[in-house]
């Protein structure tokens, strides 16, 4: 059967959007932390010194916060995700709340408006006194990811901690942490440029890519927990019921053999047809392997595959009908192996109305041949005077 590959968000265009998540959330950064820049520029202004170099050494801080602290909520995740599936269960957890909060930025339930994340007294108690304390810029911008009192810091660092990995908790939040650099440090000049009527706009705007990377992250929670229910494999099931598959029939009715190239980025090919109760050999083949695509997860069959460069053969039994999702271990590159009943063995051609008639027709003259000879056969053996021939009784009367 001949499918249609559907787009899908690479790691690429997730990173893409974080950035422009944090950009839009950068017109919120100004309102909260604002202030802590004047601070510190006008400490520099009074002491008759440029503040240029102080700017970077903010930014720089607030990135490397921001990617530390994401990747602590990127380990925290993995220590709840010890399983395949509940590693699912927290990805979905996140997309959950992801797209709740983006809801709440869009304010389109009124229901959603106090929803948020209480920050710890202690922590917020300790930031202001830290705040206080120091005037270096490097070190306001450390103290500065430990602003978890923001609503959208909140959902960015859930959102790391449902990858259940540190490093991409930690790659999740540093370009998070980029993206709302240029609007922050430069805000004295861009955001002479918005009215305040605008404002609420762009932080609507950031709310609908909240919502989407929502989506993405509750898409990879349900791939990677085998839910069946992710968008991949719904528009298998959808393909399935259009164009039911038929499995080509093999050589080795024993068992049947797929072969796939694991390459950066993608499953080549990433779906394939199997016969059901035929064990089967997967051979994979690991071309270029990274963070991502260096284990395979097949929730319903229990595997878990780590992946090495070269090729390796895995064994199973597709036991079920249906529809069965996989995944690498981040639910970012799905694939699907669709199982099918035994394809019918061949059956004898039902002869036709005509064929029919032939063989009868045959048989009749068969039988008609073989009758006539057995009678002229019979009336032989009689020697009636009257069948024989006439030259015979002319010359018995000359006698």
């Amino acid at each position: 059967m001949n499918q249609v590959d559907m787009p899908k968000l690479s790691r690429d265009t997730s990173y893409g959007l974080l950035f422009f998540v944090g950009f839009l959330t950068g017109f919120h950064c100004v309102g909260m932390c604002g202030p802590l820049v004047v601070g510190y520029t006008a400490k520099y202004a009074s002491a008759g010194t440029k503040s240029y170099g102080s700017h970077l050494l903010y930014g720089l801080g607030k990135t490397i916060s921001y990617t530390v602290i994401g990747g602590l909520f990127g380990a925290f995740g993995s220590i709840l995700a010890f399983t395949p599936f509940t590693q699912g269960v927290v990805g979905i957890a996140a997309g959950v709340f992801l797209i709740l909060f983006g809801l709440h930025m869009l304010n389109v339930f009124p229901s959603l408006r106090h929803f948020h994340v209480k920050t710890p007294g202690v922590l917020m108690r300790f930031v202001g006194k830290e705040y206080r304390k120091h005037h270096n810029p490097f070190v306001i911008g450390l103290l500065n990811g430990l602003m978890i009192i923001c609503g959208p810091l909140q959902a960015i660092y859930i959102m790391a901690a449902g990858t259940g990995s540190w490093s991409e908790g930690a790659a999740i939040l540093f370009f998070f942490g980029l993206g709302t650099l240029p609007l922050l440090l430069g805000f004295g000049f861009l955001t002479s440029l918005v009215s305040a009527n605008l404002t609420p706009k762009i932080l609507r705007a950031s709310g609908i890519v909240v919502v989407i990377l929502g989506s993405i992250m509750l898409d990879r929670g349900l791939a990677v927990a085998g839910s069946g229910f992710d968008f991949n494999t719904l528009i298998a099931r959808v393909s399935q019921a259009l164009s039911p598959p038929v499995a080509a029939p093999e050589s080795n009715a024993a068992e049947q053999t797929i072969t796939m190239d694991v390459v950066a980025g993608k499953f080549v090919p990433n779906r394939f047809t199997l016969r059901k109760g035929v064990p089967v050999k997967w051979v994979i083949n690991g071309k270029e392997l990274n963070e991502c695509n260096r284990v395979i997860v097949v929730a319903k069959y229990g595997l878990e595959i780590k992946l090495h460069e070269g090729t390796q053969t895995i064994a199973f039994t597709p036991e079920e009908t249906g529809v069965i999702p996989w995944s690498c271990w981040m639910g970012m590159i799905p694939g699907t192996f669709i199982v099918v009943d035994h394809p019918p063995a061949p059956a004898t051609p039902t002869p036709g109305i005509s064929d029919r008639f032939k063989a009868i027709a045959e048989d009749w003259r068969d039988c008609l041949i073989q009758t006539t000879n057995e009678l002229r056969d019979w009336l032989r053996s009689l020697r009636l005077p009257a069948l024989q021939p006439a030259e015979s009784r002319d010359e018995r009367k000359n006698h």
